[in-house]
């Protein structure tokens, strides 16, 4: 074999090994992660100013959006048609409205039997305060999970196995979060991993999820002051949570309760049936199969 043949069949080598989905995972989160790394650890290491902080973290999830965006341009050589502008601004509306929305009924309806009570106020500023975390951790997670998890098991495997397993994976690392137990894990397993992916199988871009991710945690620590994920939260109104751990989430917060749970459920399906019925669902793909690819409309 010459030369100029084995050269001609390394780029193939290579690009089979990189668009293995497995691979290709790791790879987009490297992608991700190495300049996110890059950029937060001054601001993490010299940077106390809490304004700067925030500052810090928008610039941090720019930094994300693009890095994204250059693994889809540089490995996936297409265009990033999940970040596509042209839908951009009314989905992610959608999407803050909606994720307000499923938080407010959720404590709606803890504040009706008792265990959510509001005590005072702390101000507007003290709301705004927790904005750029929330943005941040939107869309981080959302890139991630679902920009690079979900998508390309779902191009792997068929929209439903990548649903699930990507849901146990979301619901599992929110594990390491304090105050997590089991079952917190698997209410945010089918609360955030169905809705969410639900959310992007509609669109066939990020900016929903995003939304919904964003005005969820928004709104549950920067309006109601409770815990996200296991941290306190101050948010515009000072709270309390009575009542046994399955009904207000515990120190876990309120998204862990069977409320919550319930409220996401109903959503999930609404969702999912909407991409069903847009014909966005990838069939489950056997060993030896292909998955098709949709593209966004």
């Amino acid at each position: 074999m010459n030369n100029q043949s084995d050269l001609g069949g390394a780029p193939t080598l290579w690009r089979r090994v990189l668009h293995f989905p497995l691979v290709a995972i790791i790879v987009a989160i490297l992608f991700v992660a190495i300049p996110f790394a890059i950029v937060s650890t001054p601001f993490n290491l010299f940077v106390t100013d809490k304004s700067l902080r925030r500052v810090g973290a928008l610039l941090l999830a720019a930094v994300v959006l693009g890095a994204y965006w250059a693994y889809v341009r540089v490995i996936e050589k297409r265009d990033v048609s999940e970040l596509s502008g042209r839908h951009a601004l009314r989905e992610l509306a959608l999407g803050l409205a909606l994720g307000a929305l499923l938080f407010s009924v959720t404590v709606g309806i803890l504040a009706a039997v008792g265990a959510y009570q509001a005590t005072g106020n702390n101000g507007w500023q003290t709301m705004l305060a927790i904005l750029p975390a929330c943005i941040l951790s939107g869309i981080l997670e959302e890139v991630v999970f679902r920009g690079v998890v979900f998508r390309i098991l779902e191009q792997w495997l068929g929209s439903w196995v990548a649903l699930g397993i990507s849901a146990v994976i979301f619901g599992a690392l929110h594990l390491i979060n304090p105050g997590a137990t089991l079952l917190n894990a698997a209410a945010i397993s089918i609360e955030g991993g169905v809705l969410l992916a639900a959310a992007y199988m509609l669109t066939r871009r990020l900016w929903l999820c995003i939304g919904i991710h964003i005005a969820w945690n928004f709104t549950q620590g920067g309006v109601f002051s409770v815990a996200v994920s296991g941290g306190p939260s101050k948010g515009l109104l000072q709270s309390r949570m009575v009542g046994p751990d399955w009904l207000t989430g515990g120190a876990f917060g309120a998204e862990a309760s069977v409320v919550a749970l319930a409220v996401c459920i109903v959503a999930g399906i609404a969702l999912v049936f909407l991409a069903v019925r847009k014909g966005n669902v990838i069939p489950t793909i056997w060993p030896g199969g292909r998955a098709a690819r949709l593209k966004p409309i």
